[in-house]
């Protein structure tokens, strides 16, 4: 007898928490098989199979878009089950949909890849609202610890500098401690006390191109007994997995390269199975990306939407063969800025004159293959007259032609920015010397045109000065 000629009567709890089991061990299954396979491979296909195809969508080779906002039950018992968690289910878009799903188990599976790692992911409507979902469970009141403090690099996206500045520091009176120099581990442990709930750094940083070394503060931070949370939005699993190096959770901006085409916005969190954490329960440490989907996300409502989340899927197929053509291009286009008469400096972490070049060789390479690869993004710094009122930087950027004036990044077209007066405006002048970003910078995020054009259209933004 099928699963649709039982009886009703039949098909009672019991039943569906049994149909809940075998539904995870299937997917257990599933999971063990697709992790033995490339990369690439993953991206293309993450847990989506023929099986699945025909149960879902009658037989479609692409995953479906759940245009839906709510999952119907065969029975007030399913129902029940499915409410209560003790069967895999979606039930309302808010919390879950069969189309974000395919795009979390891919996404885990992309960052914990090349390890014996377990992961989970939960997707959000940005990236902002992943670096909230992935922060906020730790700074939950403890009467038995000290007042709470969080401990973070100084070099991070202006939007993530305004919510734990802001909304964190001004607003909820918790102690935010900035390291100015994130290659430096005595400043980071010289700041971690009892009251750090987590240790939070970006790799690299935008639009600073900062690194940090993930090895050594993840051991650091386990060693306190709290957990590193790492945004590699600037780098994509294609290139450095944090998890694979100690870290706890990571955090992407997938709107992103991992959305390279630039249609959708989309954040995603993905953590390790059995987080490290003073504080939380068990459940939430064992797995926290699961976790936060059932609990505080339901609760909070970051939802993302469908159709998004199947155009991010499918621009990570191609994300590894899309990053090492932006990556090569980046470092001949930072060549071609670090020796040009009209520029002051460059930061890209492929020059070996960029400070941390040595770390960036450890962390950052195309997966699968032998080579380094360093990301699309770069920051050169214009040569100014002394009078300071960055006249010449104004006239480069306002210069471009083919090149977008725009605070994008990540996309298949390249985008520059003047970070000072955009992305970072609103911390004011004290955040951006604390983040050093300077007046004269412009963050140049590299596409996959052929880098002659970029080069001339850059060359043509000099000779406006």
């Amino acid at each position: 007898m099928s699963l649709n000629q039982q009886s009703p009567t039949k098909k009672d709890l019991n039943y569906w928490i049994e149909t809940g089991q075998k539904m995870v061990a299937d997917r257990q299954r599933r999971i063990d098989r697709t992790k033995k396979w490339k990369f690439d491979t993953i991206a293309t296909h993450g847990l989506y199979d023929l099986t699945q195809a025909l149960q879902l969508n009658s037989g479609s080779i692409m995953e479906p878009v759940y245009m839906s906002t709510a999952q119907a039950y065969e029975n007030s018992y399913h129902m029940e089950a499915g409410l209560s968690y003790q069967m895999p289910n979606w039930c309302y878009s808010r919390i879950a949909n069969p189309s974000t799903y395919f795009l979390e188990e891919t996404a885990a599976l992309l960052e914990a890849y090349d390890t014996d790692l377990a992961s989970s992911c939960v997707a959000t409507a940005s990236g902002m609202s992943a670096i909230r979902t992935a922060t906020e469970p730790f700074l939950i009141k403890d009467d038995s610890l000290p007042p709470i403090n969080i401990v973070t690099s100084a070099k991070v996206y202006g939007g993530t500098f305004q919510q734990f500045s802001i909304r964190r520091g001004q607003e909820q009176g918790i102690d935010v401690r900035w390291v100015t120099n994130p290659t430096d581990i005595s400043e980071w442990a010289a700041k971690i006390d009892g009251g750090t709930r987590f240790v939070y750094g970006e790799f690299p940083s935008n639009p600073s191109v900062d690194i940090f070394d993930i090895e050594a503060v993840a051991e650091l931070a386990h060693s306190n007994g709290i957990p590193l949370i790492v945004d590699s939005t600037c780098a994509s699993p294609a290139l450095t997995r944090p998890l694979a190096f100690g870290a706890d959770i990571v955090v992407q901006s997938a709107t992103k390269v991992m959305a390279a085409s630039g249609t959708t916005i989309v954040g995603l969190l993905i953590a390790r199975h059995n987080i490290i954490s003073k504080v939380g329960s068990d459940e939430m440490k064992a797995d926290f990306a699961t976790w936060a989907k059932f609990w505080p996300f339901r609760d909070n409502g970051p939802g993302l939407h469908a159709m998004g989340a199947i155009m991010t899927l499918n621009d990570i197929r191609t994300l590894r063969p899309r990053i090492a053509q932006m990556s090569r291009t980046a470092l001949t286009v930072s060549k071609f800025l670090e020796t040009h008469p009209k520029v002051d400096r460059v930061f890209y972490p492929g020059l070996t004159s960029y400070p941390a070049y040595d770390l960036a060789k450890k962390y950052m390479h195309l997966v699968d293959s032998d080579e380094n690869h360093y990301g699309y993004m770069l920051t050169v710094e214009i040569k100014e007259a002394r009078d300071g009122e960055n006249t010449n930087t104004r006239k480069f950027y306002d210069g471009l032609d083919m090149i977008w004036r725009a605070t994008d990044l990540g996309r298949v077209k390249t985008v520059a920015c003047m970070n000072a007066i955009s992305t970072h405006q609103q911390q004011g002048e004290e955040g951006r010397t604390l983040a050093s970003i300077k007046p004269n910078a412009v963050r140049v995020a590299v596409g996959v045109e052929h880098p002659d054009d970029i080069i001339t259209d850059l060359e043509q933004g000099l000779s406006q000065i």
